[in-house]
């Protein structure tokens, strides 16, 4: 669902509070997005200007993003003139998808120098646009838009500004009564024209979702058509009165910011939505709203995304090593009948002269049977009877060569597919930044083929990101979601004297209480971490085994996040979602 204009409304009253605020860092951690760091009234607040074509969006934000190693122009641009401003105003132009942010800034002879953040929020056209107030000529934007793209209006560095065409709709925050029915005598209808339509087509700002909840308040049918509703002057008047009263509501800032859960999608809008059946939840800030609404969503979708691609390699490589163990497990059961090659070589030299070449078998008697019964041996034609012989002393011996080696490949083949079982139930649960780190392993390991990107190598003592949950105890205890957390929370962070949990004999994530003294409820929360954060997650009676650091150990040659250990203590959790999300936690 897109954002209107009455969303901007309400969105422009609220950033209010960060008016004389300064911008103390700005950040691009993609090609849509701007973040800008504030501090104002003595709170730091993050607030996030998205031009993504699919998701364009502004609102502060709890969430954190990761950022490139360098910064792109626009970034930079932004910095030079904006970084350290004060920012003088923020305000909607009109009832449109458009404000401005209004940043002021002292240049390197200390003069102040005034710029503007134009944001637009219109789809697929969104932009975030960066101009001289006085000269009203662009800076530059995060996305370029030249003539070829669209004749009336250019978007590149340099030229003048032009404010996107006004639609020549009427503000429905201004709008009175008498302008309501004069608006119904004079404007020209549509046959099949609906009378949620026509408050969609002559107000600006105001969505379809919201136009259909203004009519369905009135307990007018959605599908009832305009000449329909200006035969019963009853109900036209009712809809103009709760259209005008909903909207001065929202003109003195009165509205209720929702998130609406259907069946089949997930709606937001400033007002409460009755007119759709769903489970409703309600904010206090429009922000809060949207800040849950598109976090989840954008991240969902961009996970979906980047998780498709390496979800499929991963389980293809994980097929071919599950039908290589089969192979291979024939080739051990083919093994373990190298004896009767043996006995047919020893039968045969034994029995030399009753074998004529071109003989296709021979019926003996099994000497290494109890009851001395016969046997028939198949020949090849083309060997003499000795060269038959030899050939079954051949596969004898090669079969029992090949056991030890086809033993050490199932070993090493089994290994391989727990390994990818690991990173299938690390994917299911990880974040952007987990699934970064996972396809960086993926790339190392050679399982993807390295792109040259020009992109500075991370180095490989970097620290990364751990999550540290806190036990109702007070104690920290630290998961990793990947194995380059895994290997960095159990080898380097965690102390020798620290617990080390892990899943028993299950795909999972490494857990550790950083303390040498806690109790059971410590224990028992750490053991539903390590569960949850497991390919146990949706089971109960999870067996997690607990031991302490100095019992775990890498073997040499091991894939990453392998781990041994001992002298380890078995605990059986259930996992609970709401009692993991309840508990405290961050990033370290």
């Amino acid at each position: 669902m897109a954002i209107d204009g009455l969303v901007i409304h309400a969105l422009i009253h609220e950033l209010q509070n960060c008016v004389g605020g300064r911008i103390n860092k700005i950040y691009q951690p993609n090609e849509h997005d701007i973040r800008l760091h504030i501090r104002a009234q003595g709170k730091n607040q993050k607030l996030i200007l998205s031009a993504n074509p699919t998701y364009p969006r502004a609102h502060l934000t709890e969430g954190s993003s990761r950022n490139p190693m360098e910064a792109p122009m626009f970034c930079m641009l932004l910095r030079k003139h904006c970084e350290n401003g004060i920012i003088e105003s923020i305000h909607q132009i009109e009832l449109e998808r458009i404000f401005h942010i209004k940043v002021r800034q002292r240049d390197e002879l200390g003069d102040f120098n005034r710029k503007v953040i134009v944001v637009e929020i219109m789809g697929r056209h969104s932009n975030i646009i960066l101009l001289d107030l006085e000269k009203n000529i662009i800076f530059d934007s995060i996305h370029h838009i030249n003539a070829l793209i669209n004749r009336h209006r250019v978007v590149l560095p340099g030229a003048e500004y032009i404010t996107p065409p006004d639609q020549g709709k009427i503000n429905p925050l201004n709008c009175s009564e008498d302008q309501m029915n004069e608006l119904f005598r004079n404007t020209e209808f549509g046959e099949e024209e609906k009378s949620w339509q026509f408050i969609l087509n002559n107000f600006s700002g105001i969505s379809p979702i919201t136009a259909k909840e203004i009519v369905s308040r009135c307990e007018i049918s959605l599908n009832c058509l305009v000449n329909e509703l200006l035969k019963n002057e009853q109900q036209k008047q009712k809809l103009i009165k709760t259209f005008i009263r909903l909207m001065q509501q929202l003109k003195n800032n009165q509205y209720q910011p929702t998130i609406l859960e259907t069946s089949n999608k997930i709606l937001f809008n400033i007002l409460e939505l009755t007119h759709v059946q769903g489970k409703m939840t309600s904010f206090n800030s429009i922000h809060q709203c949207l800040d849950e609404y598109f976090g989840s969503k954008v991240e969902r979708d961009i996970m979906r995304q980047k998780v498709g691609d390496l979800l499929k390699l991963i389980q293809n490589e994980k097929n071919k090593n599950i039908k290589k163990l089969k192979k291979l497990n024939r080739t051990i059961e083919q093994a373990e009948e190298a004896d009767m090659y043996r006995i047919y070589g020893e039968l045969l030299t034994a029995s030399l002269h009753e074998i004529n070449r071109g003989d296709k078998e021979i019926e003996v008697i099994n000497y290494y049977d109890e009851d001395q019964s016969k046997i028939k041996i198949p020949l090849n034609q083309k060997l003499s009877p000795s060269e038959n012989a030899q050939s079954y002393f051949k596969k004898y011996t090669k079969s029992k060569n090949s056991v030890s080696v086809v033993k050490e490949q199932i070993e090493v083949t089994q290994k391989e597919v727990e390994y990818l079982d690991t990173i299938l139930q690390q994917m299911s649960s990880a974040s952007l930044g987990d699934i970064d780190e996972i396809k960086e392993e993926l790339i190392e390991q050679g399982y993807i083929r390295k792109r040259n990107t020009g992109k500075k190598k991370k180095k490989k003592n970097d620290k990364p990101s751990l999550t540290c949950y806190t036990s109702s105890e007070g104690i920290q205890i630290y998961v990793g979601k990947n194995n380059l957390q895994n290997e960095y929370l159990t080898n380097r962070f965690a102390s020798y004297k620290d617990t080390w949990l892990h899943t028993k004999d299950i795909p999972g994530s490494h857990v550790v209480i950083k303390s040498t003294e806690f109790g059971e409820k410590t224990l028992e929360e750490a053991a539903m971490i390590a569960a949850y954060f497991s390919k146990a997650k949706e089971s109960s009676q999870v067996p997690v085994d607990y031991t302490l650091i100095r019992h775990v150990r890498k073997p040499n040659g091991s894939k990453p996040g392998y781990v041994i250990y001992d002298n380890q203590k078995t605990v059986f959790i259930t996992p609970e979602e709401e009692v993991i999300k309840k508990m405290e936690q961050c990033m370290k």
